[in-house]
């Protein structure tokens, strides 16, 4: 159901998003092409903040920052998932792979990589306050709008 702070949730976890996906790109190898990269994390910044911490308001401040954790795991995990397959898909697509299992294998090696990449303090650090900043302003919203 469409309420303000699963709205408020959602903008506030896609900007969050995409402020991470702007300090992430210096740590990747010099002429990644980035394309779409911070815009498609915003995406989903903005799902993850509408799915998990929008089903989860209206429970008071302290699970507001259990929520905020959550969400910024849960943004790590498919922001680590959808960039780790679309390089198993451009791999595939250059036939870098003997058949589909080595294909999906190498997937979690990709996660792997870049998951180590990322293991900063400013990546994680904007990654997790700002996600639970999200929840708690969500929070806050709804106490506004109910």
């Amino acid at each position: 159901m469409f309420t303000a702070p699963r709205l408020v949730a959602a903008l506030l976890l896609a900007i969050v998003g995409f402020a991470a996906s702007e300090l992430i790109k210096p740590l990747m190898p010099e002429g990644t092409q980035f394309g779409w990269f911070s815009f498609i994390n915003a995406g989903l910044g903005a799902m993850v903040g509408w799915i998990v911490i929008g089903t989860r308001i209206g429970r008071g401040m302290s699970a507001a920052i259990s929520n905020g954790l959550t969400g910024a795991a849960a943004l790590i995990f498919w922001g680590l998932f959808s960039q780790a397959g679309y390089e198993m898909l451009r791999l595939s697509l250059r036939r870098r792979y003997d058949g589909p299992v080595e294909a999906l294998g190498d997937l979690f090696r990709i996660a792997t990589e870049y998951a180590m990449t990322i293991a900063t303090a400013p990546v994680l650090g904007t990654l997790f306050v700002g996600g639970v900043i999200a929840a708690m302003l969500a929070e806050i919203a709804s106490g506004h709008w109910r």
